[in-house]
């Protein structure tokens, strides 16, 4: 992780991982999965197993007059309208007790098992156990149609995550799959290995890892962390970035007026003709690397081309308790995230936080008490001429460091891009690489000109000797002469 000291008084953290001739590549080849068979291992079921998993639906109570499953180009499975359907009009209902939750776990014989671990650890300890039961799991209709991957980058071979050096995605990836790992280490000592009579078969940590990628791939965005559900034949819903609005296109509802059973109730945001598939925004607030990350595809829009900064107060910051107590009054932390986004103006509170981490020598009166109301007021300003070349270096350094780590230019990311033809996984390699870089050049662009414009911009020290009336508009000084 490439983060910067500069032996200033806090921290610009870029999360980008060194490249292979700085680092060694251990650490990629513990971490990552070899590709299954067939196109990522993302090979379609047959057309009898898919129409073995609609039986089981219906038969459970899932109701659609309006569509059926059905297969896609490049997505795979999807849901195919029957007729014509209008926009907002309701296409598919799924009952709770066809829905995958911590509940349902809880009544199965993996409860007991299960007490006190994250729902989706426990969820995901049930897609293998019933997975390794065959055709005695009540669920094998479900399971079957389940990919043996994705697209998403935990997904992806050694060589696959070569690609994405330098990235923030990478060592989001590799995070991601370390943070897995140590939670399967945890369950295969406590529930896998001592409960053979549940857990016949292996475990090993690519099945764990497989069973987190479903869950990360198929739940709803609002009904993850806590509120973790998977709602088969619904999760059969593919993205569509013409989408815009997300958040009408499904609800959970009582059955009916007097009815306290619950239904997941999906709905088309957009008129569909008969024949074409069944779309929904997955998400509007995600970036492409999120994108990438969770279901495997992006969309390579600039809205979705994102860098992430993190500042972090220095503990060693003699004026670490001040600044702290002023950003928590504020809406932040010890760290503070800026998402800075292609073709955007920077975070309206990136620059207040930056000159407050950046305060120190003359400047710090600001810290005293008596500012304590207002002093975010001030650093909504330029601070003065120090404070503000500081940050300027600091984020350039920073920028010019991240840049220095990817493999490739801009320029030979755009060609590869333009020939096409591209593996899937690599085409998305090569544009989160590309805008990462474009967003990195634009945050320099943008400082750099503010370091231009440092002999023309107005401090504090003017602003209050002009609050007092002691310079005129034109920065003159202004002398009171007794009468």
């Amino acid at each position: 992780m490439a983060f910067l000291h500069h032996h200033l008084p806090f921290h610009l953290h870029l999360t980008t991982l060194t490249p292979p001739t700085r680092t060694s590549p251990r650490l990629l080849r513990t971490l990552a999965c070899a590709s299954p068979d067939g196109l990522h291992g993302s090979r379609s079921p047959s057309q009898s197993v898919l129409d073995s998993f609609w039986q089981w639906a219906t038969d459970k109570g899932a109701v659609s007059s309006s569509l059926k499953p059905g297969f896609f180009v490049p997505e795979g499975l999807g849901l195919l309208a029957q007729r014509n359907i209008s926009g907002n009009e309701v296409v598919l209902e799924v009952p709770k007790s066809l829905w995958i939750t911590s509940e349902l776990v809880a009544a199965s014989d993996l409860g007991r098992l299960c007490t006190g671990f994250k729902p989706w650890v426990s969820i995901s300890l049930f897609l293998l156990c019933e997975r390794s039961k065959g055709d005695a799991s009540p669920w094998r209709p479900y399971i079957d149609i389940l990919p043996q991957s994705t697209d998403s980058t935990i997904f992806w071979s050694e060589e696959e995550l070569a690609e994405i050096q330098g990235t923030q995605l990478l060592s989001t990836t590799l995070g991601v799959k370390e943070y897995v790992q140590s939670e399967f280490l945890k369950v295969e000592n406590e529930v896998i290995l001592p409960n053979k009579n549940i857990f016949p078969s292996t475990i090993t940590f690519d099945d764990f890892l497989w069973a987190f990628g479903m869950l990360r791939s198929r739940a709803f965005s609002r009904l993850r962390g806590e509120n973790l559900v998977l709602i088969p034949l619904a999760d059969l819903i593919n993205h569509n970035y013409r989408i815009k609005s997300e958040d009408d296109s499904w609800e959970i509802k009582a059955k009916g007026i007097f009815s306290r059973e619950l239904i997941f109730s999906l709905r088309t945001p957009v008129p569909v003709n008969m024949g074409e598939q069944v779309y929904i925004q997955y998400d509007l607030k995600k970036s492409d690397a999120e994108l990438a990350m969770d279901y495997g595809f992006i969309e390579s829009t600039s809205d979705r081309q994102i860098y992430t900064m993190t500042l972090e107060i220095a503990e060693s910051d003699p004026f670490y308790g001040d600044k702290l107590d002023i950003a928590e009054s504020n809406g932040f932390g010890e760290s503070a995230y800026f998402d800075i986004v292609l073709g955007c103006p920077l975070p309206p509170s990136m620059l207040p936080y930056l000159r407050l981490v950046a305060l120190e020598g003359t400047d710090a009166f600001l810290l005293e008490s008596i500012f304590r109301d207002s002093i975010w007021r001030h650093l909504e300003l330029p601070v003065s001429r120090s404070n503000e070349e500081m940050i300027c270096k600091v984020v350039r350094d920073a920028c010019r460091s991240a840049l220095s780590l990817y493999q490739t230019t801009i320029e030979e990311d755009e060609e590869l891009l333009e020939r096409g033809q591209l593996d899937p996984r690599l085409k998305i390699a090569v544009a989160i690489r590309a805008g990462e870089k474009k967003v990195l050049q634009q945050i320099d662009s943008i400082f750099n000109e503010r370091e231009q414009e440092l002999n023309g911009l107005e401090y504090y020290q003017e602003r209050r000797l002009k609050d007092l009336g002691l310079i005129g508009e034109e920065g003159e000084i202004i002398f009171w002469e007794s009468k």
